[in-house]
């Protein structure tokens, strides 16, 4: 890691150049069980579990899915193979692929493909929500079928995430989601890979040539246009100075910057006009971009609202403010005066003295409840003015260039 004087800038992130979070498990997007008797015939059926971050089932012959029993028919197949395979895992629906010379009835025919995945997990977490949810789906249709029509059949697909995501979802799709969980038809499809391909933390498929910038022009289609700006101030004017967009934290969740008012403060005598904002499942998708994508700057601490800087549109400032123990990232990172830490455990604590030792190898729950649940941070703000200077200066530069 590099070394800072305490004068020097903060790296400031290009948009869409972004780090992020939580280190947990990766959600897997389905879990199979197959079931046949062995052929020797061609294989039409397929699980691929060669990959570190994800498996992934393919039924590339005609299908028909029974949501009442979470079950995918191939019809007339030739199959070969394991005769089952299981992955349990909570929270994520248990889908059985089987082949047989004859399946369900036909009751619904889709002339596109299946994409079949589970909103399960962590939905409810936005980074999860993006991380596990929907660039992994960028990526399988883009990998499988692109410039394809799709259809996207969901297990766990709860009313809330549908009505949140409905947008960026029809920009997926121009079909009706199928709902594993509420639909009671039989639907056939020509074929149906499960499950979703991912590489690890907010990535892409490596050389491919779909970068984030089309993740991000994907997530334009969706939210952009719409004009809401009615819970904040309109967008600002050519006249107007940068807008920085300060994170807010909840209170009692754990990293909340203690003295949030006064580094506000900062932010609006070094020439910003600040907006604090905390997403809420009030603010809609809409509304956030509207802000975001409107804005020249964002700060927060670390955390899953920082996934709302993919709105940012790129060449905005972007700063993260890293708490005592997290050590993944070089942005700004606070000293240990800063760190409500040293109010509950001694100077010499390992806690505090070398967090990278405490942790060792594996970032446990009780590590995690440490360093992102109890810890709260007070800025330096003689330190974060020099941060949010070379921020103003990296906006301004930007707001001359796109306005």
């Amino acid at each position: 890691m590099r070394k800072r004087n305490p004068a020097a800038t903060a790296t400031v992130f290009l948009a869409l150049i972004i780090a992020f979070l939580f280190v947990f498990e990766i959600n897997q997007s389905s879990i199979f069980r197959l079931s046949s008797a062995p052929t020797q015939a061609k294989q039409v059926i397929s699980c691929d579990r060669s990959h570190q971050k994800y498996d992934l089932c393919s039924i590339t012959g005609a299908t028909v899915v029974d949501p009442a029993t979470s079950t995918f028919f191939l019809v007339d197949p030739t199959i070969s193979g394991p005769r089952s395979i299981n992955f349990p895992m909570q929270r994520i629906q248990e889908l059985t692929i089987t082949s047989g010379p004859s399946g369900p009835e036909c009751e619904v025919q889709h002339n596109s493909p299946a994409i079949v995945f589970s909103a399960g997990g962590y939905t409810g977490n936005v980074f999860h929500d993006f991380n596990d949810g929907f660039i992994p789906l960028f990526i399988t249709i883009n990998s499988i079928y692109k410039n394809q029509d799709v259809v996207l059949v969901v297990s766990k697909a709860r009313d809330w995430w549908l009505n949140r995501y409905k947008n960026l979802l029809h920009v997926f799709s121009s079909h009706p989601i199928v709902t594993l969980d509420n639909d009671t038809s039989n639907h056939c499809f020509p074929s149906a890979p499960l499950g979703l391909m991912s590489y690890g933390f907010m990535a892409l498929m490596p050389n491919s040539s779909q970068t984030l910038l089309h993740f991000r022009g994907l997530l334009d289609k969706a939210f952009g246009h719409h004009g809401q700006y009615s819970i904040f101030n309109p967008p600002p004017k050519s006249d107007s100075p940068p807008r920085l967009v300060f994170m807010s934290r909840s209170k009692g969740i754990g990293r909340e910057i203690l003295n949030q008012d006064e580094a506000v403060k900062v932010a609006k005598e070094i020439g910003f006009d600040v907006i604090l904002f905390k997403p809420t499942g009030k603010i809609s998708l809409q509304q956030a971009y509207g802000l975001i994508n409107s804005s020249h700057a964002m700060v927060g601490m670390h955390g899953a609202a920082l996934t709302h800087s993919l709105f940012l549109r790129p060449g905005s400032a972007f700063m993260q403010v890293m708490p005592l123990g997290i050590d993944w990232y070089i942005e700004y990172k606070i000293k240990v005066e800063e760190s409500s830490l040293v109010e509950k455990y001694d100077k010499n604590d390992m806690v505090i003295k070398d967090p990278a030792s405490f942790q060792g190898r594996n970032w446990s729950s009780d590590v995690m409840k440490i360093y992102l649940k109890e810890q709260n941070v007070k800025l330096d703000l003689v330190r974060f003015r020099d941060y949010l200077m070379e921020t103003y200066s990296k906006a301004k530069t930007f707001m001359e260039k796109m306005g």
